[in-house]
């Protein structure tokens, strides 16, 4: 490849990773509930994709392959904080909000909170799915899992979350057939 390509090439990669950034973060925090965490994960994923960037082969994958760094940095950041903390032994203190804080802040605030409170499975497949919009074989590829796999922590995901959510709401349980709608 000549060089003025090769260079044009890294250019527009650099571009695009730098813009991933905000995405990553997200799904970071999304995951640790940490900014700090969420920041150092972020980072060592961005810098893990320059150092192999060699590696990809297919540009228009960018988004999977970035997934899938930060969601390995995620799992090695659980691995080291378990020989310390399990994590799943943790009790999570509730923030109250201020009585003036508005109801929109509240209701992200307790839709958070419960995702927060899947275990790190269903979270990692609701975060990749509902909020990033990534497909089911998409997810399949970012964790290294069975298609199957993401679909059935996804439905009890939605399951778990329904059931806090109008629990902490105050509202009657949903009808028997009632379910959440994803087609992808």
């Amino acid at each position: 490849m000549n060089p003025v390509k090769r260079y044009c090439q890294s250019r527009d990669l650099l571009k695009r990773l730098e813009a991933s950034r905000p995405r990553l973060y997200r799904m970071a925090y999304a995951w640790s509930r940490n900014p700090a965490v969420a920041d150092d994960l972020t980072q060592e994923a961005l810098a893990k994709a320059l150092k192999g960037v060699r590696k990809l082969r297919d540009p228009k994958v960018l988004d999977t392959w970035l997934f899938s760094i930060l969601t390995n940095c995620w799992r090695d950041y659980l691995r080291q904080r378990q020989q310390t903390e399990d994590i799943d032994n943790v009790t999570l203190l509730h923030e109250s909000t201020p009585e003036t804080e508005h109801d929109e802040q509240r209701l992200v605030n307790k839709v958070r909170e419960a995702i927060y409170r899947l275990p790190v499975g269903q979270r990692e497949v609701v975060t990749l799915v509902d909020l990033e919009g990534f497909t089911y074989s998409e997810v399949a590829k970012i964790l290294v899992i069975p298609i199957g796999t993401v679909m059935s922590r996804l439905c009890r995901a939605h399951n778990a979350l329904r059931t806090r959510l109008l629990r902490d709401f105050d509202q009657k349980a949903p009808a028997e057939g009632a379910r959440f709608r994803r087609v992808k």
